[in-house]
């Protein structure tokens, strides 16, 4: 039991472990006959086998490789620390940016979609959903969306920040952004898969596993901010979740001293809007303080008190990472690491903890 000083705890970034061959079973012919032992998503990159220095994982007993956590594993979780919801996120999914075929594409994210709906969200009201949307096709993707969040009930959808042949600021995607907006639903970036992104011969996982998630993020936080993303899609709520804090205080100060001698001029009025006199990193301010922008944070983040005196405490809401190389007990810990900060106000523990994830995926108080 976690002895909290805040009305309730809700967890923004959980994970599933996914059965791959029960998502196939969702898949229409000729996919569904067309999968054989072995996966419906890409491997996430060759990093996190390649160094053998991945934790082993905690939930498995010695010699049972075939152990996944399951629905009954996060109603436990969230018993034990006594968190009012999660928000649900893939494992093997994040690489599903990585999916070059089309058609798999399409036939992969609806299976996952449906087979999260059926397997956690309908068993659990506690459980909520991110969808997996097609971005190979962006007509589909709106379209996935669509079905997403009218008829499985889900937050959002999850973009990959890795990937993609295009980052996600690209006018292809405008749509989904617009789609997204009309819809008010939530779009988050994740990482996770972190090959082609300057890593691949880093040969100690720990700097893998420190880098690969800020830097994705950082890539698709540019390409979306200087495509002016947020101008054209006001109502657009985006999140980047599982990079920490710091990542963001960097962009502030890179941003503006590269917008500034470099882009502030753009004949086409597509990139992002400045106001009169206005640095890059007070738009950032602005976005942030007009509901855009998101950051997931662990409770333990070494500089979420500076982050916070940067930009406030809208935008950090609590993420798990269950149960990625995390326990309950680790979360526990990350928990009253938070509550027992004395750097953070009253009013920023309960927006870390509860209010901003609610605002956030538009979940009821």
């Amino acid at each position: 039991m976690v002895a909290t000083k805040v009305a309730t705890i809700i967890d923004g970034d959980g994970h599933i472990m996914e059965d791959q061959p029960a998502i196939a079973r969702f898949m229409p012919e000729p996919f569904s006959a067309m999968y054989r032992r072995g996966a419906v998503f890409p491997p996430l990159d060759t990093l996190h086998i390649a160094t053998g220095q991945t934790p082993p994982a905690w939930w498995r007993e010695p010699g049972d490789e075939s152990r996944q956590v399951g629905p009954s594993d996060w109603s436990d979780f969230l018993e034990e620390l006594e968190l009012k919801a999660t928000v649900l996120y893939p494992t093997a999914g994040l690489a599903y940016g990585r999916i070059v075929n089309r058609d798999w594409a399409l036939a992969v994210t609806r299976a996952y979609n449906e087979w999260l709906y059926h397997t956690y969200l309908k068993v659990n009201p506690r459980f909520h959903g991110m969808a997996l949307i097609p971005l190979q096709e962006p007509d589909a993707a709106i379209e996935e969306l669509r079905h997403a969040v009218n008829d499985l009930g889900m937050c959002g959808a999850m973009l990959p920040a890795t990937g993609l042949s295009e980052p996600l600021g690209a006018k292809q995607f405008w749509p989904i952004y617009e789609e997204a907006q009309r819809l008010g639903c939530a779009l988050a970036i994740h990482g996770g898969s972190h090959g082609d992104i300057g890593l691949d011969h880093l040969n100690v996982h720990a700097g893998v596993h420190a880098l690969g998630h800020p830097f994705g993020i950082l890539v698709s936080f540019a390409s979306i901010v200087f495509n002016g993303i947020f101008d054209k899609f006001p109502g657009v709520r985006i999140a980047f979740l599982e990079a920490g804090t710091a990542w963001l205080m960097m962009a502030m100060e890179r941003f503006h001293s590269s917008y500034s001698t470099h882009v502030a001029d753009d004949p086409r009025h597509e990139l992002l809007q400045l106001r009169q006199k206005e640095k890059v990193s007070g738009y950032i301010e602005r976005q942030v303080a007009e509901g855009r922008i998101y950051v997931g944070v662990e409770g333990d983040e070494q500089f979420l008190s500076q982050a916070i005196q940067a930009v406030g405490n809208s935008p950090f809401f609590y993420s798990s990472d269950f149960p990625h190389e995390v326990n309950n007990d680790t979360c526990k810990e990350e928990i009253e690491e938070l509550l027992e900060n004395d750097e953070l106000t009253q009013a920023d523990k309960e927006a870390i903890l509860y209010r901003n994830a609610e605002r956030f995926y538009g979940l009821t108080a």
